[in-house]
């Protein structure tokens, strides 16, 4: 039986499984007994391209069936600093599981970045949590957010870029109808403020992030990476979602309101 490894953002941990990714998504969102319920973003890894990370002996030994068949749902290799040992290289698959089991991949793709935006919010996921305004685009705040030269840094992030409608360019007098962020006048306060002041390339909205992602509120994707290499995880538009996702989709939509 074929056994994977999975690094999972939310929270922070290195698991080995032998449930392929479809059924280890659902398992971490709703349980066996279908009794829990919560949201999962995880990575797959490639087992070979990890490193001296995890002791493939011990996941040999441990990660095996129960004497009835069923597969190891998860062993917990480890649960502080995961991301920062984790090689960019053996980055696979990302999932983006909702809270009632539902699981979609994101491949990785090559990010454009567009000329007319001058302002970005992102939610940062591992290994800190706030959320930021920035005049940074993705690749770029990546980065910055990484150089060690900074007197604030993290080795390794992985964050969404979220949506801002019309206060990506106006965020005085720009509609916000369609963003379901609480405090938008606080949002535009930080906004503006960077605009004004160009020496400073982030300002922090919101300190401590402590809810489940509002799969509806992503813009162009996912970025993982360190000061030198950033990988980009594309977002399907909504009309793909719609389209070719679409129990997935209705119940990402729903997420937040319940």
């Amino acid at each position: 039986m074929k056994t994977y490894l999975y690094f999972s953002v939310t929270p922070e941990a290195l698991i080995a499984s032998g449930l392929e990714p479809e059924k280890f998504g659902s398992y971490l969102a709703v349980g066996t007994q279908k009794r829990a319920r919560g949201q999962a973003v995880f990575f797959e890894l490639d087992i070979d391209k990890v490193g001296d990370i995890v002791s493939k002996d011990y996941i040999d030994k441990n990660c095996i069936p129960h004497s009835n068949g069923i597969p190891k749902r998860s062993l917990y290799l480890s649960i502080y600093r995961v991301l920062e040992r984790i090689p960019l290289e053996a980055l696979k698959g990302l999932y983006l599981t909702t809270d009632d089991g539902r699981v979609l991949k994101l491949d990785q793709g090559e990010f454009t970045a567009k000329k007319n935006e001058s302002l970005f919010l992102y939610q940062e996921l591992c290994p800190v949590t706030p959320r930021i305004a920035s005049t940074l685009s993705p690749m770029k705040f990546v980065s910055h957010v990484c150089d060690q030269k900074n007197s604030v840094s993290v080795p390794k992030l992985f964050c969404v870029q979220l949506e801002l409608g019309e206060l990506a360019n106006d965020p005085i007098a720009g509609s916000a109808d369609n963003l379901p962020y609480t405090n938008v006048f606080h949002l535009r306060d930080c906004l503006a403020g960077l605009l004004q002041n160009t020496t400073k390339f982030t300002k922090t909205v919101v300190r401590f992030f402590s809810g489940d992602v509002q799969y509806r509120t992503c813009k162009n994707g996912f970025f993982i990476g360190d000061n030198k290499k950033s990988l980009f995880y594309p977002f399907p538009s909504k009309e793909e979602l719609d389209k070719n996702h679409h129990a997935w989709w209705r119940s990402a939509m729903v997420m937040g309101f319940k």
